[in-house]
């Protein structure tokens, strides 16, 4: 089965040609002035959390300070093995 889309021809009329011309650059002027705006939105919306973000984070309260506390570090305790490289070991 063979299929084939109908070709376009395009018009002999100069004056179709011109407005065919000019609706189409009309066109992808629409496509980019709204491709722009959209950028545009994306921007400003990320630059709005991202100072939304750093203003939360700056008026967070500090931790208050517990005098004659020592500092502990956060240990992670538990049971380790070591994994050696190389021939495997029957255990």
């Amino acid at each position: 089965m063979y299929f084939s889309m109908p070709s376009i021809r395009r018009p002999r009329h100069p004056l179709v040609r011109a407005l065919s011309l000019l609706l189409g650059v009309a066109m992808i002027g629409v496509l980019l002035v709204f491709g722009l705006v959209v950028a545009g939105v994306l921007l400003v919306g990320g630059g709005v959390l991202l100072a939304v973000r750093q203003w939360k984070q700056v008026r967070a309260p500090a931790k208050p300070a517990v005098p004659n506390a020592t500092h502990q570090p956060a240990v992670l305790e538990g049971e380790f093995v070591v994994i050696r490289q190389g021939r495997p070991v029957a255990h």
